[in-house]
C-alpha cells in the first residue's frame, strides 16, 4: 500500500474528498499557461462562454489578450467591485458554507492545503516556462499568474468537495486554465483571456 492509498483510506468517510485527492493528481498533467498569447481556440472560447452564461453574464464577450504587457494592463484595470467579482465572491462564500455543513472544517482545510501545495509547484513551473518563452521577467506579474492558477485549483477542489454539479462556474474556470490559457477577468463587457 503506497502513500496515496493510505491518504484515500483516511478520507474514506468522505467520498467527495477522495475525489479531491484524485483531482490533485491531475494538476501536474495540466498545460499551465502553455498557450498564453496564442490565438484562442474554439474550445477555450466555448468554455469561456459557458462560464459567463452560468455566472449570469451572457452579454460579455471573450477577448484575446496578446502579450504579457496587455495581461498586466488587464489585471490592473479589473474592477474588483464589479458585479462579476461580486458574483464570484458570493459563489465562494456559498460553496464554503455548503461544504463545511457536511465535512469537518479542519479536515477540509488540510485537504485544500494539500491541493494548494501541489498547485503552487506545478502552476509555478508553468508560469516560469511561459515567462521564459516570452522573455518576460516581471516577478509581480508572474506571482499574479501563479496566484490565479492556484486559486482556480482551490476553487475547483472546493466544488468537488461539496459534490456540486460539474457545470459550476469554478469548474468551468479551472477548465479554461486546463486548456493552457489564462482567464484574466471581466472588464466592462469583455472577458479577457491571455
Amino acid at each position: 500500500m503506497d502513500e496515496d492509498d493510505v491518504e484515500i483510506d483516511a478520507l474514506g468517510d468522505y467520498p467527495t474528498l477522495v475525489l479531491v485527492s484524485r483531482f490533485t493528481k491531475l494538476i501536474p498533467r495540466t498545460d499551465w499557461f502553455r498557450y498564453v498569447g496564442e490565438p484562442l481556440e474554439q474550445d477555450v472560447l466555448d468554455k469561456a462562454r459557458a462560464y459567463l452564461d452560468v455566472l449570469g453574464f451572457p452579454e460579455t464577450t471573450p477577448a484575446e489578450v496578446g502579450d504579457w504587457q496587455e495581461a498586466a494592463y488587464a489585471l490592473e484595470t479589473n474592477d474588483w467591485n464589479s458585479p462579476f467579482w461580486e458574483v464570484a465572491q458570493q459563489l465562494m462564500a456559498a460553496l464554503t458554507v455548503e461544504v463545511t455543513n457536511t465535512i469537518d472544517p479542519k479536515l477540509l482545510e488540510m485537504v485544500l492545503a494539500h491541493v494548494t501545495s501541489v498547485a503552487s509547484e506545478y502552476v509555478g513551473e508553468g508560469v516560469m516556462a511561459a515567462a521564459d518563452r516570452w522573455g518576460m521577467h516581471d516577478e509581480e506579474l508572474m506571482k499574479a499568474a501563479i496566484g490565479e492558477g492556484v486559486q482556480a485549483c482551490y476553487q475547483a477542489a472546493l466544488v468537488i468537495a461539496a459534490g456540486v454539479d460539474e457545470a459550476h462556474p469554478f469548474t468551468l474556470k479551472y477548465q479554461m486554465f486546463e486548456t493552457g490559457w489564462w482567464p484574466l477577468g471581466v472588464m466592462g463587457n469583455t472577458f479577457n483571456i491571455f
